[in-house]
């Protein structure tokens, strides 16, 4: 194999369309891209392509899976057996956050059978720096994301008479409830 310059071969543009089609591990009916994991893509001098992502949270295990995917994606888009050279970095800041996830891949999350989380911009989980003490208490109520009943509707009968059984569920970055109303148990992704 030879390894061929990227800007001979692929656009950031076709980069971020190849990519648009690799599935979250854990959700595999939503993409890296709708779930604002993949942050950004960037052509190298070298000729190297460099994938710039943000894991859902630091101890994320589905991480490895995704620089996986991404790799293969794009090696298997190399023309004529030429071989890509993939770089990919992890961005920590600014920390991911559910407020990246739009209102159609929620959708998707729903039909799926997982209740979307709340947006933190409404629900009152606002980080101030001023002080120590507000820092604290802040992220403790960020940290304290469990919702009353109201809050997570049935992603099967959009009921809200609900309740949470876990905090953590399939993933931990899910709760587990049940609806009390059609008796079925869902996932609930917990807002960050």
């Amino acid at each position: 194999m030879t390894t061929a310059p990227l800007a001979e071969s692929l656009t950031v543009d076709a980069v971020w369309k190849l990519l648009e089609g690799v599935p979250d591990p854990e959700i595999p009916v939503v993409s890296i891209r709708e779930l604002g994991i993949l942050r950004s893509v960037r052509l190298l001098g070298d000729g190297r392509v460099e994938v710039v992502i943000t894991p859902t949270y630091s101890g994320c295990p589905a991480i490895g899976q995704i620089e996986d995917d991404i790799r293969k994606v794009l090696s298997n888009a190399a023309p004529g057996g030429a071989e890509l050279q993939v770089k990919i970095s992890t961005q920590l800041a600014p920390a991911w956050t559910t407020d990246w996830i739009d209102q159609t891949t929620r959708e998707k999350l729903r039909a799926y059978g997982i209740a979307p989380p709340r947006h933190l911009s409404t629900a009152g989980n606002v980080i101030l720096f001023a002080t120590k003490t507000v820092v604290l208490k802040s992220i403790n109520s960020r940290l304290d994301t469990r919702s009353s009943a109201s809050d997570v509707p049935c992603p099967q009968c959009s009921s809200h008479n609900t309740t949470e059984t876990s905090h953590f569920a399939s993933t931990a970055c899910k709760a587990l409830y049940r609806c009390l109303d059609c008796l079925e148990p869902f996932d609930y992704f917990k807002p960050y």
